[in-house]
C-alpha cells in the first residue's frame, strides 16, 4: 500500500505531506511521490514496532519503537486511517507469523498490556476487512469469468496470518492476566512442618486421652491413675490395722 500521510516533523514545521510506501514490511516515507526512486528520507520496520491510534483524534495514529523511532502520523480522513491501519496490521502479523518460533518475550507489564490491547483491536480490524475480502474472491462475478484463484490464495494466507498474530497476542494477554489474579484466586497454601518436627513425642504430661464419648471429654493418661496392685494393697494394710488390737 502507497500513499500520502501528514507526519508530525518537530514543533517549528509542525505537519508535513509525506509519501509513504508499504512493502515487504517496512513502511518508507519521502518528501513526495516522485522521489520514491531517489531513496526514502526514513523507515520503520514492522515487525518491532508498535500500532497506537489516537484516544481522541480519528485521523491519527502512531508508530513507534519504544527508545529508538516515532513516527506520528494523519490521514485525511477517518476511512482512510482505517486502510492504513488495516494494511500495517496485516503486515505485522504476517511478519510475526513467519518468524516461526518466537523466543520467550519478558513479563508483561501494565503499559505492555495497554500496547497489546491495543494491537489486539488493530487485528479485529484488519480480520473484519480481510473476512470482507475474502468473501468478495469467493464470490461469482457478474460477467461469468473464472474465480481469480491468485487473489483467494493471498486473501487466505492474509487471513491465516492475521488469526494466528491475533491469537498469539491473546494469549499474551491471559498470561498477564492468570499472573496477576492467580494470587487472589488460589491462596498459597500453609507451609509444611519442618522435617525435624514431623515425628516428635510430646512430653509425657501432655499426654491424654480421649474419650469416646460424644462429650469429647478429655481423660488423664493410663500412667497418671493408680494402678490395681496399689489400690489392693492399701486396702489389706487398712484391713490388718482394723483387725489389731490397739497398743495400750
Amino acid at each position: 500500500m502507497e500513499g500520502a500521510l501528514l507526519k508530525w516533523t518537530n514543533y517549528l514545521s509542525g505537519w508535513q505531506p509525506r509519501y509513504f510506501v508499504l512493502d515487504n514490511g517496512i513502511l518508507s516515507y519521502y518528501d513526495s511521490q516522485d522521489d520514491v526512486g531517489k531513496g526514502s528520507k526514513g523507515s520503520i520496520k514492522m515487525a518491532v514496532c508498535e500500532i497506537k491510534v489516537h484516544p481522541t483524534d480519528a485521523t491519527r495514529m502512531e508508530l513507534t519503537i519504544p527508545g529508538e523511532q516515532y513516527f506520528y502520523l494523519k490521514a485525511g480522513g477517518a476511512a482512510e486511517r482505517q486502510k492504513w491501519l488495516v494494511a500495517l496490521g496485516s503486515s505485522k502479523a504476517c511478519l510475526g507469523d513467519s518468524r516461526g518460533q518466537k523466543e520467550k518475550d519478558p513479563p508483561l507489564s501494565t503499559e505492555s498490556l495497554g500496547r497489546k490491547l491495543s494491537e489486539l483491536r488493530l487485528y479485529c480490524d484488519a480480520l473484519t476487512q480481510q473476512v470482507l475480502d475474502m468473501q468478495e474472491s469467493t464470490r461469482p462475478r457478474d460477467d461469468g469469468a473464472p474465480l481469480d484463484v491468485e487473489r483467494m490464495n493471498e486473501a487466505s494466507s492474509l487471513l491465516r496470518a492475521t488469526c494466528s498474530q491475533f491469537l498469539s497476542t491473546l494469549e499474551e494477554c491471559m498470561k498477564f492476566a492468570n499472573a496477576r489474579l492467580a494470587p487472589e484466586l488460589y491462596p498459597p497454601s500453609p507451609a509444611p512442618l519442618p522435617s525435624d518436627f514431623v515425628g516428635t513425642k510430646l512430653p509425657h504430661s501432655h499426654r491424654v486421652r480421649r474419650s469416646l464419648s460424644h462429650t469429647g471429654v478429655a481423660s488423664p493418661d493410663r500412667s497418671s491413675t493408680a494402678s490395681a496392685g496399689d489400690i489392693s494393697g492399701c486396702y489389706r494394710l487398712h484391713r490388718n490395722a482394723a483387725l489389731c488390737p490397739p497398743l495400750r
